[in-house]
């Protein structure tokens, strides 16, 4: 790693070198790009030389960098999604700095629109397998009981597959759900489930942008093997003090920004701030419900909350610090008066994360990142026995802290290079398990597990390249490491993407990718609780590596506003990690075997491989927005200690998979929304019969057959058998119909906006699960065992209130 961090020195001084001997006949443009109204810096605008392929974009914090040849003048544009085109003509006689301001447009009215040579053009980009979503549409998307929630607008994107219906969960080309990288603010979320599963802890309002990357990750990325998606706070509103929230169905919502010091007139402040809260009032609805069902003997309890909150300040021209931060937190209480038992369930996710923004010259730009993760699950049971009166406790914990310090780099030498680099270095400290019986007659069985420290670290370099007018190229390297007690890996991992124009608005695009993965989740295979257990890299399990290809192409509708791609990937995974059969975190610390079983033991390493076709049509602007898209894939995996060693289709392989979005501005105060998807069901592992067999250990003397026969059965249980194919099952096929339509009134000081939804609108009885269950006989037909499948949510029509002020 030192060798790492000598080469950025290195690179710095490089750079500065350039700059000194930098030729007089080309001079440089930089600045910083802005929401007018806000001075919120945005991401992603594209700065061009209209009639040009001369252009860049703007970096996470809105800055821009663009080396021309001197000149009298020139016209630049700054283009991005959702605000209208800014175009200005600058003196190219001496490096300038220009900050633009970029006004909010909605757009009503069907226009071609024209975003020029280099502007928002999916086809021109050397990335590919990329896929960003404005946060104006996933606030206008029909949402489950109105939370508004990014990750479940994720599910409806070509290559990823959602897990059980209504839950959070993402399966990206093949992979599970701890091969994403999920980020916020540079901050790793471990656990982005509230209400086991049903919706993420991302609060809309507070978001700034989201993007999702499932192939040709760029070098800065690892320690994933599937997808990154990164989500970037709102920074704050300079300006002004401005407020938006919602009150739903089951929860509401609240966030304010602002100043941290008054602007003088005509200015903006130095800094700003951002707080953000939500809150579930499921324990307070269902409260009189439970007690009513239960007469009082049974008391259940269950809520969420989160916090985002964020500060920024500028130091001066080139230095800019931010202070940004999660909180969130679900809880479930049980309480049995009559078995005289209490049940405690809590998870949630903490982060933070200090940055620094130092701008070097108008070429190269750094920022130095100090980052915290915490994810904890706690169960507390405690249950007196009713016979022998003694007090029974049961204490499990599992969980994941991270303490991080990431530098990066940005540079700029010509409008032909784009150039990253940068180190990170992470501490891990895991917590496989806790468990604390206490009982006087058994205490011998005590027993707590260790905690796992490990280092994990990783120098990156790319650069985004255009060697001629018709190739765009992003190639890098990364070198990660990692460290547990004897244990250590440093392993390279090449990158690169590239597009080449066919002609205008056309290119065929390719890329290759090889990641590794040092940490993994142990995931229970049933329904429910989020009792998922990270665990390292160790002596005995190694980390999980994939490879993939992918190839395409893409092409701009410009006038129409439309983008079009097609991609086809295949992907490779090695030692993949899977439970035994039969085997759970449970048994991890079972108190009788704590002492001698580690948690390894229950693990089995595998490989995977996925493949298949992507295709998505987007159109994010214009009275008329939404997307479709398409994907055809084949998912295997394999390993020697389960079904027989053979390959089997997991859970979350399904071959079709259909999403259809639509967006429609009816005029300024109606808007109009609905979503459609259809998926192949689930391979499940089903058992082909039952049957009741004799438990063996009770000891009888009977001379009567009869009665032996009789003894025989009340010792039975029931078992099912599941023969030897695993996830032979295909359940039905998943698809609904959701609906929306909002309602705007622009009062004379705040926007309130009624939204009301249906989910499900047609009534569609989705398998959540399946069941073997015993049918009673009647005169025509006798009894059977007979396959039962369940669903969870029928049409749900819900009505929400939301505001801005």
């Amino acid at each position: 790693m030192r060798l790492g961090l000598y080469g950025l020195l290195g690179l710095i001084l490089v750079c500065q070198t350039i700059r000194a001997q930098r030729p007089a006949s080309r001079i440089t443009i930089s600045g910083y790009v802005r929401e007018m109204g806000s001075q919120e810096a945005l991401i992603g605008v594209n700065v061009y030389v209209p009639g040009t392929n001369t252009g860049t974009v703007t970096n996470t914090y809105g800055f821009y960098s663009l080396t021309l040849p001197v000149q009298d003048s020139t016209r630049l544009a700054y283009s991005f999604v959702g605000y209208e085109t800014v175009s200005r003509t600058v003196s190219l006689r001496t490096n300038r700095t220009i900050t633009i301001d970029l006004t909010p447009g909605q757009v009503l009215t069907e226009v071609n629109v024209n975003a020029g040579p280099t502007g928002e053009k999916v086809s021109e980009s050397a990335q590919m397998s990329v896929i960003d979503v404005p946060i104006a549409q996933v606030k206008k998307i029909p949402a489950f009981l109105g939370e508004k929630d990014v990750l479940k607008v994720i599910q409806l994107m070509p290559g990823v597959q959602k897990g059980s219906e209504g839950q959070t969960g993402i399966y990206v080309r093949g992979g599970g759900p701890d091969q994403n990288l999920i980020i916020l603010d540079d901050a790793v979320v471990y656990n982005a489930s509230h209400l086991f599963g049903f919706f993420s802890v991302f609060n809309g309002d507070a978001i700034k942008s989201v993007e999702l990357i499932k192939g040709g990750f760029p070098a800065r990325y690892g320690g994933r093997l599937s997808s990154v998606i990164e989500l970037n706070l709102k920074d704050g509103n300079r300006e002004k003090l401005h407020g938006e929230g919602g009150i739903g169905l089951i929860s509401s919502r609240l966030t304010l920004e602002g100043p941290l010091t008054k602007s003088k007139k005509g200015g903006r402040s130095p800094g700003s701030f951002l707080i953000s809260g939500r809150r579930t009032y499921l324990d307070i609805l269902a409260a009189p419900l439970i007690n009513a069902e239960t007469r009082g003997q049974t008391k259940i309890g269950y809520y969420f909350y989160d916090l985002n909150a964020k500060a920024n300040y500028d130091l001066g021209d080139k230095d800019k610090l931010f202070l940004s931060g999660y909180f969130g937190r679900d809880k479930f209480h049980s309480r049995d008066n009559v078995e005289n038992a209490d049940t405690d369930l809590s998870w949630g996710n903490a982060t933070a994360t200090l940055r620094w923004n130092h701008l070097f010259n108008q070429k190269l730009f750094s920022n130095t990142s100090l980052i915290f993760s915490d994810y904890k699950f706690q169960i507390s049971s405690v249950e007196r026995g009713a016979l022998d009166n003694q007090l029974y406790s049961l204490q499990y914990n599992s969980g994941i802290r991270d303490f991080s310090l990431k530098y990066d780099l940005d540079y700029y030498p010509s409008p032909e290079h784009s150039v990253r680099a940068g180190i990170q270095g992470t501490y891990h400290r895991f917590t496989p398990s806790a468990v604390v019986l206490q009982n006087s007659a058994i205490s011998q069985f005590n027993s707590n597990v260790s905690t796992i420290d490990v280092a994990e670290a990783g120098v990156y370099v790319e650069d985004t390249w255009r060697p001629s007018s018709r190739w765009r190229v992003n190639g890098g390297l990364r070198l990660s490491y990692f460290k547990q007690k004897a244990v250590g890996y440093v392993r390279p991992e090449p990158r690169l993407s590239g597009a080449y124009m066919l002609k205008p608005d056309l290119s065929l695009k390719a890329s290759y990718a090889l990641m590794n993965q040092y940490v993994h989740l142990l995931s229970n295979t049933g329904i429910g609780l989020p009792t998922d257990l990270w665990v390292p890299t160790t002596d005995r399990v190694k980390p999980q590596q994939s490879q993939q290809v992918a190839v395409g192409i893409a092409k701009d509708f410009v006038e129409k506003g439309l983008t079009l791609t097609v991609e086809g990937y295949y992907k490779k995974m090695n030692n993949i990690i899977n439970y035994k059969e039969g085997a759970s975190f449970l048994l991890i610390n079972d108190p009788t075997s704590a002492n001698s079983v580690r948690w390894e033991d229950n693990v089995t390493a595998g490989r995977g491989w996925s493949y298949g076709a992507e295709f998505l049509l987007q159109k994010k602007v214009g009275r008329f927005s939404g997307w479709a898209g398409y994907t055809l894939s084949w998912t295997q995996w394999q390993f020697a200690e389960l079904n027989n060693g053979a390959p089997y289709y997991p859970r979350y392989d399904r071959r079709h998979d259909v999403s259809l979005v639509g967006i429609y501005e009816l005029n300024k105060r109606i808007t109009l929304s609905a979503t459609w998807v259809y998926g192949t069901g689930n391979a499940l592992t089903m058992p082909l019969s039952s049957y009741d067999a004799y438990r063996p250990g009770t000891a009888f003397s009977y001379n009567d057959a009869k009665q032996i026969i009789q003894k025989i059965f009340q010792n039975s249980r029931v078992v099912e058998d599941y023969g030897t194919q695993k996830n032979s099952f295909r359940a039905e096929a998943y698809h609904r119909f959701d609906v929306s339509v909002q309602f705007h009134k622009q009062k004379k000081h705040h926007e309130r906006t009624w939204e009301v939804s249906i989910y499900n609108l047609y009534n569609r009885r989705n398998p959540y699960f399946y069941r073997l269950e015993s049918v009673t006989a009647t005169a025509t037909e006798p009894s059977r065992t007979a396959l039962f499948r369940y669903s969870v949510f029928p049409i749900v029509p819900s009505v929400s209130y939301m505001f801005k002020f």
